[in-house]
């Protein structure tokens, strides 16, 4: 895993520079830059797969007319080589950056659709009459690729920390982004803490050709792509899904660095873990973190100390007392690299685990997909109920609709802005599930904010405005369709982006099996009745 920047516009390599040292935490094996007249690529270094110095990037094609910086990982990289090679193409590195190199040489921008993975990553092609910048990320966002537009020029980096670093990029808050974060307990992407910057959304690429930008989206959410697996009975359903799974989880141990897993004493966890202990060659390390007397509501390191004494993993149990959070509080912060209200466990276990091993295994993603939240329930019961409509169900649908209506928006920093907020909510399928999650809520984040902050705020989208970006699978069940809502919002703004944060400020590489996009296909042609 690694550390990618790049800037298109004047002295590019001196900002380029600033920021692979602002992200060396990244990357601390090795560094590189790329760059010719108006132009210079990036990559800081935490050496995976093929750790030699044939790993260096910016990497090119033989031809050095395609250049890529790139981080990530692509399980299915051998298999693509291979494909690859008998159509041609050669290979000098052992990398999975040379396959997906080679894979835009290929496929072009369709190019991505063939890597399975995590990815966030930029091509400089000068093949091209005019040669042309692509910025990638992967199909869930589980790594992390910010961008400016700076004019007709553009800057880009794995984390806020380098943009800031360029020069380019002022240091300071945008009203609305923080109104958003105390709405929601995250900011919503594409939007970031910083006014001008962006987040490429998640399975999305951005063309920079002639100065001007276009990003449009080469995948999305859909239910029946394997259809046929709904027909099946449900026990040769339960054994296609054990079998994908299982598949996921041993082709995500490809590493030639130590390897670990995290144990929450959840259900997801527990499923990944055991199945590396039965997949793996050595004695799986694993790992815990509690909080002892002072946070034993929060602790459940006893079930995950249980499950690994079952597998028969070498378990790290590590107990943090509140002095050593006060402690480091201020590096959590600066790792977090943007506000959010989750990451103190994640930073936690990570930094205990990095003194083991280079790359983890994290069971992230389990509740998205098998609907382990509490508020998929709630929303399948609030769904039954308006299906059966009645009187109450009708009149609850009038006074929400009247009560979302735009000239009701200025009363929401009002005193009645919690009453006009929870009416809202009624008789619609998008504004009951926000209530579900939801930290201080419209008119709460409105209350915290000073005068002059809520004043310069109040252009905030609604959060249902927020919400309809991800409504992918709005004609689906109402888990199908809360399974949407949970990826393309509290998975992607807040677990996956501070589980990166947190992670690579150690050096360490986190995976998620349970979000691999084979996976979460056959998940999602699962008939959920």
């Amino acid at each position: 895993m690694c550390g990618v920047c790049g800037i298109v516009g004047p002295a590019a390599v001196e900002g380029v520079a600033r920021m692979i040292k602002a992200m060396h935490h990244r990357g601390p094996d090795d560094w590189g830059i790329f760059e010719e007249e108006g132009i210079a690529l990036g990559h800081t270094r935490l050496a995976i797969i093929d750790t030699s110095a044939g790993g260096h990037q910016p990497m090119s094609n033989a031809e050095q007319s395609v250049w890529i910086t790139y981080n990530g990982e692509a399980y299915n990289y051998r298999e693509e080589r291979e494909r690859l090679r008998r159509q041609g193409y050669l290979f000098s590195t052992e990398s999975d950056t040379e396959v997906v190199l080679h894979l835009y040489e290929e496929y072009g921008l369709n190019f991505a659709m063939h890597v399975r993975g995590m990815f966030a990553l930029a091509i400089y092609d000068r093949r091209l009459l005019q040669p042309r910048l692509l910025l990638v990320r992967d199909h869930f966002g589980i790594k992390p690729l910010l961008f400016a537009r700076l004019g007709s020029s553009l800057a880009f980096a794995s984390e806020l920390k380098g943009l800031i670093a360029s020069g380019l990029v002022e240091r300071r808050i945008d009203p609305v982004s923080l109104r958003l974060l105390l709405t929601h307990g995250s900011v919503p992407q594409p939007r970031s803490i910083i006014p001008g910057v962006e987040m490429l959304l998640p399975g999305h690429l951005l063309v920079y050709e002639e100065g001007e930008i276009n990003i449009h989206p080469y995948t999305h959410l859909q239910r029946n792509r394997m259809a046929s697996m709904r027909t099946q009975p449900y026990p040769e359903q339960v054994r296609m899904l054990r079998n994908a799974l299982e598949e996921t989880v041993a082709s995500q141990m490809v590493s030639d660095v130590p390897i670990g897993a995290f144990l929450s004493g959840g259900i997801d966890s527990a499923i990944t873990a055991a199945l590396m202990a039965r997949h793996g060659a050595s004695r799986l390390k694993t790992f815990s973190v509690g909080f002892g007397s002072e946070g034993t509501d929060l602790d459940e390191t006893d079930d995950a100390l249980r499950v690994a004494q079952f597998i028969g993993s070498d378990h790290t149990r590590v107990v943090v007392t509140g002095h050593e959070v006060r402690d480091r509080l201020d590096h959590m912060a600066y790792a977090l690299d943007q506000p959010s209200i989750d990451g103190i466990n994640a930073y936690l276990v990570s930094m205990a685990a990095r003194e083991l091993v280079t790359v983890a295994v994290s069971g992230t993603g389990g509740d998205e997909l098998f609907a382990g939240y509490p508020w998929y329930a709630e929303m399948a019961r609030f769904d039954a109920l308006k299906s059966r409509g009645g009187i109450r169900v009708e009149v609850q649908a009038f006074v929400g609709s009247v009560a979302r209506h735009k000239w009701l928006d200025r009363t929401v920093s009002s005193p009645i802005g919690k009453i006009v907020d929870r009416l809202r909510t009624l008789g619609a399928f998008l504004p009951h599930y926000r209530r579900q999650y939801q930290i201080f809520g419209p008119s709460g984040a409105a209350a915290v904010l000073s005068s002059d902050w809520e004043y310069n705020s109040r252009g905030a989208p609604t959060p249902e405005t927020v919400m309809a970006c991800g409504d992918e699978l709005a004609g689906g069940s109402a888990v199908d369709r809360v399974t949407a809502l949970c990826l393309r919002g509290y998975t992607q703004n807040q677990l996956l982006r501070d589980i990166d944060a947190v992670s690579m400020s150690h050096s360490l590489e986190v995976r998620v099996p349970f979000l691999d996009p084979t996976l979460s296909r056959q998940k999602r042609a699962r008939d959920i009745s």
